[in-house]
Protein backbone atom coordinates (compact mmCIF):
# COMPACT_ATOMS: atom_id res chain seq x y z
CA UNK A 1 0.00 0.00 0.00
CA UNK A 2 0.93 3.56 0.06
CA UNK A 3 1.74 5.73 2.39
CA UNK A 4 0.14 7.55 5.10
CA UNK A 5 2.15 10.49 5.99
CA UNK A 6 1.52 13.15 9.06
CA UNK A 7 -0.44 15.95 7.04
CA UNK A 8 -3.47 12.90 6.54
CA UNK A 9 -2.57 12.94 3.18
CA UNK A 10 -2.72 9.38 1.44
CA UNK A 11 -0.69 7.87 -1.36
CA UNK A 12 -2.01 5.83 -3.72
CA UNK A 13 -1.00 2.23 -3.17
CA UNK A 14 2.67 1.35 -4.87
CA UNK A 15 1.42 -1.10 -7.31
CA UNK A 16 0.00 2.09 -8.80
CA UNK A 17 3.14 4.79 -8.45
CA UNK A 18 5.59 2.18 -9.23
CA UNK A 19 5.83 2.04 -12.63
CA UNK A 20 5.84 5.76 -13.30
CA UNK A 21 8.71 5.84 -10.65
CA UNK A 22 10.49 2.94 -12.57
CA UNK A 23 10.01 5.15 -15.64
CA UNK A 24 11.62 7.83 -14.11
CA UNK A 25 14.57 5.75 -13.13
CA UNK A 26 14.90 4.33 -16.98
CA UNK A 27 14.48 7.49 -18.59
CA UNK A 28 17.56 8.98 -16.56
CA UNK A 29 19.69 5.89 -16.32
CA UNK A 30 19.46 4.03 -19.83
CA UNK A 31 22.21 1.77 -19.62
CA UNK A 32 23.83 1.96 -16.89
CA UNK A 33 25.61 5.05 -14.74
CA UNK A 34 28.72 5.58 -16.58
CA UNK A 35 30.22 7.66 -13.87
CA UNK A 36 28.91 5.37 -10.92
CA UNK A 37 29.86 2.41 -12.29
CA UNK A 38 33.70 3.66 -13.77
CA UNK A 39 34.15 4.59 -10.15
CA UNK A 40 32.90 1.67 -7.89
CA UNK A 41 34.65 -1.82 -7.51
CA UNK A 42 31.94 -2.50 -5.37
CA UNK A 43 28.84 -1.65 -5.39
CA UNK A 44 27.71 -2.76 -1.83
CA UNK A 45 30.00 0.38 -0.51
CA UNK A 46 27.63 1.74 2.46
CA UNK A 47 27.62 5.78 2.69
CA UNK A 48 25.72 8.05 4.32
CA UNK A 49 24.16 11.42 3.34
CA UNK A 50 21.64 14.58 3.77
CA UNK A 51 18.98 15.99 1.84
CA UNK A 52 19.27 19.67 2.52
CA UNK A 53 16.85 22.47 1.82
CA UNK A 54 18.09 25.39 -0.04
CA UNK A 55 15.25 27.27 -0.20
CA UNK A 56 12.20 27.92 2.40
CA UNK A 57 9.08 26.01 1.76
CA UNK A 58 6.33 23.54 2.28
CA UNK A 59 8.29 19.56 2.18
CA UNK A 60 6.29 17.31 -0.04
CA UNK A 61 6.79 14.04 -1.56
CA UNK A 62 9.82 12.28 1.08
CA UNK A 63 7.89 8.77 0.95
CA UNK A 64 8.15 9.17 -3.08
CA UNK A 65 11.82 9.35 -2.71
CA UNK A 66 12.34 6.74 -0.37
CA UNK A 67 10.32 4.84 -2.89
CA UNK A 68 12.33 5.15 -5.88
CA UNK A 69 15.75 4.14 -3.83
CA UNK A 70 14.22 1.49 -2.47
CA UNK A 71 13.01 0.42 -5.73
CA UNK A 72 17.21 0.27 -6.72
CA UNK A 73 18.16 -1.14 -3.62
CA UNK A 74 16.59 -2.41 -0.70
CA UNK A 75 18.90 -2.14 1.33
CA UNK A 76 18.94 2.01 1.28
CA UNK A 77 17.65 3.36 4.58
CA UNK A 78 15.66 6.77 3.87
CA UNK A 79 14.92 8.55 7.31
CA UNK A 80 12.82 11.61 7.15
CA UNK A 81 13.57 14.56 9.82
CA UNK A 82 10.95 16.40 8.53
CA UNK A 83 7.01 15.69 8.30
CA UNK A 84 5.31 16.06 5.02
CA UNK A 85 4.05 19.65 4.86
CA UNK A 86 5.78 21.13 7.30
CA UNK A 87 7.67 24.33 6.99
CA UNK A 88 11.39 23.79 6.15
CA UNK A 89 13.69 26.93 6.27
CA UNK A 90 16.79 27.38 4.23
CA UNK A 91 19.91 24.94 5.41
CA UNK A 92 17.59 22.44 7.61
CA UNK A 93 17.77 18.65 6.83
CA UNK A 94 14.86 17.04 6.02
CA UNK A 95 16.20 13.67 5.54
CA UNK A 96 19.24 11.42 5.76
CA UNK A 97 19.91 7.97 3.53
CA UNK A 98 22.27 5.19 4.17
CA UNK A 99 23.02 2.77 1.87
CA UNK A 100 24.85 1.02 -1.01
CA UNK A 101 26.66 4.09 -2.74
CA UNK A 102 25.45 3.26 -6.45
CA UNK A 103 21.89 3.05 -5.08
CA UNK A 104 22.22 6.62 -4.16
CA UNK A 105 24.36 7.75 -6.86
CA UNK A 106 21.64 6.50 -9.18
CA UNK A 107 17.99 7.54 -7.53
CA UNK A 108 19.79 10.89 -5.91
CA UNK A 109 18.53 13.35 -9.70
CA UNK A 110 15.34 11.58 -9.94
CA UNK A 111 14.28 11.39 -6.56
CA UNK A 112 15.68 15.04 -5.72
CA UNK A 113 13.50 16.54 -9.17
CA UNK A 114 10.32 15.11 -7.90
CA UNK A 115 10.52 15.81 -4.03
CA UNK A 116 11.65 19.60 -5.53
CA UNK A 117 8.69 19.63 -7.65
CA UNK A 118 5.96 18.71 -5.20
CA UNK A 119 7.35 20.41 -2.61
CA UNK A 120 7.39 23.76 -4.78
CA UNK A 121 3.70 22.56 -5.74
CA UNK A 122 2.68 22.46 -1.90
CA UNK A 123 4.50 25.69 -0.84
CA UNK A 124 2.38 27.37 -3.57
CA UNK A 125 -0.55 25.73 -2.71
CA UNK A 126 -0.26 26.19 1.08
CA UNK A 127 -0.03 30.06 0.08
CA UNK A 128 -3.88 29.54 -1.53
CA UNK A 129 -5.18 27.71 1.32
CA UNK A 130 -3.65 30.04 3.74
CA UNK A 131 -5.90 33.00 2.24
CA UNK A 132 -9.04 31.51 3.06
CA UNK A 133 -8.25 29.53 5.81
CA UNK A 134 -10.97 31.36 8.00
CA UNK A 135 -13.65 31.28 5.37
CA UNK A 136 -16.19 28.39 5.29
CA UNK A 137 -14.34 27.76 0.91
CA UNK A 138 -12.75 24.83 -0.05
CA UNK A 139 -9.58 25.35 -2.48
CA UNK A 140 -9.22 22.37 -5.01
CA UNK A 141 -6.90 21.67 -8.10
CA UNK A 142 -7.42 20.96 -11.47
CA UNK A 143 -6.79 18.17 -14.19
CA UNK A 144 -4.09 20.69 -15.86
CA UNK A 145 -1.55 18.88 -14.52
CA UNK A 146 1.96 17.37 -16.13
CA UNK A 147 1.31 14.35 -18.02
CA UNK A 148 2.23 10.89 -16.27
CA UNK A 149 2.48 13.11 -13.41
CA UNK A 150 -0.68 13.49 -12.21
CA UNK A 151 -0.72 11.52 -8.88
CA UNK A 152 2.43 13.00 -7.33
CA UNK A 153 1.04 16.54 -8.35
CA UNK A 154 -2.60 16.21 -6.79
CA UNK A 155 -1.10 14.52 -3.83
CA UNK A 156 1.34 17.79 -3.45
CA UNK A 157 -1.49 19.84 -3.35
CA UNK A 158 -3.11 18.01 -0.67
CA UNK A 159 -0.16 18.18 1.35
CA UNK A 160 -0.28 21.49 0.85
CA UNK A 161 -3.84 22.06 2.15
CA UNK A 162 -6.37 21.81 -1.04
CA UNK A 163 -8.60 19.21 -2.28
CA UNK A 164 -8.43 17.17 -5.11
CA UNK A 165 -10.78 17.62 -7.60
CA UNK A 166 -11.37 14.94 -10.15
CA UNK A 167 -8.60 12.68 -10.72
CA UNK A 168 -9.58 11.90 -14.20
CA UNK A 169 -12.74 12.07 -16.37
CA UNK A 170 -14.18 8.96 -15.25
CA UNK A 171 -14.09 10.28 -11.54
CA UNK A 172 -17.63 12.96 -12.25
CA UNK A 173 -18.74 14.94 -15.28
CA UNK A 174 -18.29 17.90 -15.82
CA UNK A 175 -20.35 19.83 -19.18
CA UNK A 176 -18.05 22.29 -20.39
CA UNK A 177 -18.70 24.94 -23.38
CA UNK A 178 -17.86 21.95 -25.89
CA UNK A 179 -19.93 19.73 -24.72
CA UNK A 180 -22.80 22.51 -25.03
CA UNK A 181 -22.27 22.84 -28.14
CA UNK A 182 -22.10 19.91 -29.46
CA UNK A 183 -25.24 18.28 -27.70
CA UNK A 184 -26.90 21.85 -29.16
CA UNK A 185 -27.69 22.92 -26.01
CA UNK A 186 -27.29 23.17 -21.81
CA UNK A 187 -30.68 20.87 -21.53
CA UNK A 188 -29.91 18.93 -24.07
CA UNK A 189 -26.50 18.22 -23.03
CA UNK A 190 -27.76 17.38 -19.62
CA UNK A 191 -30.41 14.82 -20.09
CA UNK A 192 -28.35 12.71 -22.92
CA UNK A 193 -25.52 12.49 -20.15
CA UNK A 194 -27.74 11.82 -17.68
CA UNK A 195 -29.18 9.31 -18.92
CA UNK A 196 -26.07 7.17 -19.87
CA UNK A 197 -24.21 7.57 -16.89
CA UNK A 198 -23.21 5.43 -14.26
CA UNK A 199 -25.09 6.07 -10.93
CA UNK A 200 -23.90 7.93 -8.56
CA UNK A 201 -21.75 10.36 -10.73
CA UNK A 202 -22.19 13.97 -10.21
CA UNK A 203 -23.18 16.28 -12.77
CA UNK A 204 -21.55 19.86 -12.59
CA UNK A 205 -22.10 22.59 -15.82
CA UNK A 206 -19.67 25.03 -16.35
CA UNK A 207 -21.25 28.90 -17.22
CA UNK A 208 -20.15 31.83 -17.92
CA UNK A 209 -22.72 34.29 -17.66
CA UNK A 210 -25.97 34.49 -15.60
CA UNK A 211 -28.11 33.42 -18.01
CA UNK A 212 -26.33 30.28 -18.26
CA UNK A 213 -26.81 29.99 -14.89
CA UNK A 214 -30.68 30.65 -14.78
CA UNK A 215 -30.45 27.89 -18.13
CA UNK A 216 -29.00 25.43 -15.66
CA UNK A 217 -30.62 25.52 -12.50
CA UNK A 218 -33.85 24.11 -14.62
CA UNK A 219 -32.12 20.79 -14.90
CA UNK A 220 -31.48 20.24 -11.29
CA UNK A 221 -27.81 19.34 -11.69
CA UNK A 222 -25.34 18.42 -8.56
CA UNK A 223 -22.93 21.84 -8.98
CA UNK A 224 -22.61 24.74 -10.80
CA UNK A 225 -19.24 26.32 -11.94
CA UNK A 226 -19.33 30.08 -12.36
CA UNK A 227 -15.95 30.39 -15.15
CA UNK A 228 -14.42 33.43 -15.21
CA UNK A 229 -16.97 35.71 -13.95
CA UNK A 230 -16.30 39.49 -12.64
CA UNK A 231 -16.92 39.37 -9.26
CA UNK A 232 -19.88 41.43 -8.97
CA UNK A 233 -21.97 38.77 -11.66
CA UNK A 234 -20.48 35.77 -9.27
CA UNK A 235 -22.15 37.70 -6.11
CA UNK A 236 -25.74 37.83 -7.84
CA UNK A 237 -25.61 34.32 -9.38
CA UNK A 238 -24.38 32.50 -6.15
CA UNK A 239 -27.57 34.43 -4.76
CA UNK A 240 -30.01 33.53 -7.77
CA UNK A 241 -28.76 29.51 -7.27
CA UNK A 242 -29.08 29.68 -3.39
CA UNK A 243 -32.80 31.48 -3.70
CA UNK A 244 -33.60 28.42 -6.12
CA UNK A 245 -32.09 25.13 -4.23
CA UNK A 246 -29.73 26.12 -1.19
CA UNK A 247 -28.07 22.15 -2.45
CA UNK A 248 -26.62 22.99 -5.13
CA UNK A 249 -23.36 23.43 -4.57
CA UNK A 250 -21.40 26.50 -6.46
CA UNK A 251 -17.62 26.47 -7.87
CA UNK A 252 -15.29 29.69 -8.80
CA UNK A 253 -13.19 28.64 -11.01
CA UNK A 254 -11.18 30.84 -13.71
CA UNK A 255 -8.59 33.37 -13.37
CA UNK A 256 -7.61 32.90 -9.55
CA UNK A 257 -5.04 34.59 -8.00
CA UNK A 258 -3.16 34.80 -4.58
CA UNK A 259 -5.11 38.57 -4.89
CA UNK A 260 -7.97 37.88 -6.36
CA UNK A 261 -8.82 34.36 -4.08
CA UNK A 262 -10.34 35.84 -1.08
CA UNK A 263 -12.95 38.44 -2.59
CA UNK A 264 -14.15 35.23 -4.48
CA UNK A 265 -14.35 33.00 -1.68
CA UNK A 266 -16.28 36.13 0.37
CA UNK A 267 -19.22 35.63 -2.55
CA UNK A 268 -20.31 32.36 -0.66
CA UNK A 269 -19.07 29.82 -3.51
CA UNK A 270 -18.27 26.33 -1.84
CA UNK A 271 -15.61 25.51 -4.37
CA UNK A 272 -12.78 27.39 -5.70
CA UNK A 273 -10.52 25.88 -8.09
CA UNK A 274 -7.00 26.86 -9.66
CA UNK A 275 -4.54 25.09 -11.48
CA UNK A 276 -1.69 27.77 -10.21
CA UNK A 277 -0.84 25.78 -7.89
CA UNK A 278 0.44 23.48 -10.28
CA UNK A 279 1.07 25.44 -13.21
CA UNK A 280 2.98 28.14 -11.65
CA UNK A 281 4.76 26.62 -9.13
CA UNK A 282 8.34 27.53 -8.70
CA UNK A 283 10.37 24.00 -7.70
CA UNK A 284 11.76 23.76 -3.87
CA UNK A 285 15.64 23.62 -4.04
CA UNK A 286 16.60 20.80 -2.51
CA UNK A 287 20.35 19.00 -2.74
CA UNK A 288 21.89 15.66 -1.26
CA UNK A 289 25.40 15.86 0.49
CA UNK A 290 27.35 12.70 1.19
CA UNK A 291 29.26 12.68 4.19
CA UNK A 292 32.72 11.77 4.03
Amino acid sequence: MGGVVDCFCVLPPWLLIDPLLQRCLLEDIGRGDRATNSLLRSCETLVEAEWIAKAPGVIAGLPIAARIFKLLNDKVNFTTTFSEGKFCSSGETVAQVIGPLDALLMGERVALNLVMHMSGVASLTRQYTEKVADLPVIFTDTRKTTPGLRILEKYATQVGGAVNHRMGLDDAVMIKDNHIAVAGGIGEAVAQIRSRIPYPLTVEVETGNLKQVKEVLEHEVDIIMLDNMPLMIMEEAVQVIRKHNDRIKIEASGNITLETIRAIAKTGVDYISSSAPVTQARWLDLSMKING
